[in-house]
């Protein structure tokens, strides 16, 4: 019987990626949905194997607390000049893509409806940071709430669909109705780092006391300040959450 659900499940994809193919979250042209390759006829993947090398990785010398690239200046520090500014409550952030080449794809990934992008973003993940995520003892995916008006109006919250899709590969549950945002929060974009956290005061609200985690991974889709996921872990904090993490799609260098 399992068999056969799973069966029926890949014949469904099948047929829906047929009459609706997915766009490649690089340049956004259709990608097929089977390939001929050694022979034989295969399933297409989530990315054109060209656009696949355009995104940067996030790698080389990374602060420890945020996972941002370090600065040649900073090649010898622990942590980058934003964090040694400043404390978090969150234990350690991790991120996929250098920001500047893999913003195209967000932004249509969060405002143009592009939901299948996800599933290229959790391969990623998967492949580059699967080892590192399984081994924290992570127990609960948290997507960062957006404000329920928004959320109506755009459709979707991009960040719980990355996160269900890495639920997924990943056996740990997501949670959305653990934590709300209750505060319609201006955009966050030309704020400095002091207005972002005034902007976030009082935006999330744990609602669910009766569920506890020992060990948390909090989802979002850009690490710019931080502002956002350390207001989401200091509220975990608050109700006894030992290790909090981070993780993102995309990540800039110090601000």
């Amino acid at each position: 019987m399992l068999t056969e659900n799973k069966e029926y499940k890949e014949t469904k994809s099948i047929v829906f990626d047929i009459f609706f193919p997915r766009r490649c979250p690089v340049c956004d042209d259709i990608v097929p949905p089977f390939i001929y390759s050694k022979g034989k006829i295969a399933r297409g993947g989530f990315v054109h194997a060209d656009c696949a090398k355009k995104p940067r990785p996030v790698k080389g010398a990374l602060c420890m607390k945020c996972g941002k690239p370090l600065a040649k200046a900073e090649k010898e520090e622990e942590y980058c000049a934003d964090c040694r500014k400043r404390s978090y409550y969150f234990d350690r952030g991790f991120s996929l893509f250098e920001y500047r080449s893999i913003s195209g794809s967000i932004y249509r990934f969060k405002y143009a409806g592009r939901r299948e992008y996800a599933d290229y973003y959790a391969q990623v993940t998967e492949k580059r940071l699967g080892k590192k995520l399984k081994s924290l003892g992570i127990q609960a995916i948290i997507p960062v709430p957006m404000y329920e008006k928004k959320k109506n109006d755009r459709g979707y919250n991009q960040a719980e669909v990355y996160a269900e899709r890495l639920s997924k590969r990943f056996g740990i549950p997501t949670y959305v109705n653990v934590i709300k945002r209750v505060k319609n929060t201006v955009p966050m974009k030309g704020l400095d780092a002091g207005a972002r956290r005034n902007n976030l005061k009082k935006a999330f609200n744990i609602v669910r006391n009766d569920v506890k985690f020992k060990c948390i991974l909090i989802i979002d889709d850009i690490y710019t300040t931080g502002s956002t996921v350390d207001e989401i872990a200091h509220e975990f904090r608050m109700t006894g959450t030992d290790r909090i993490y981070v993780l993102t799609l995309a990540i800039g260098q110090t601000t």
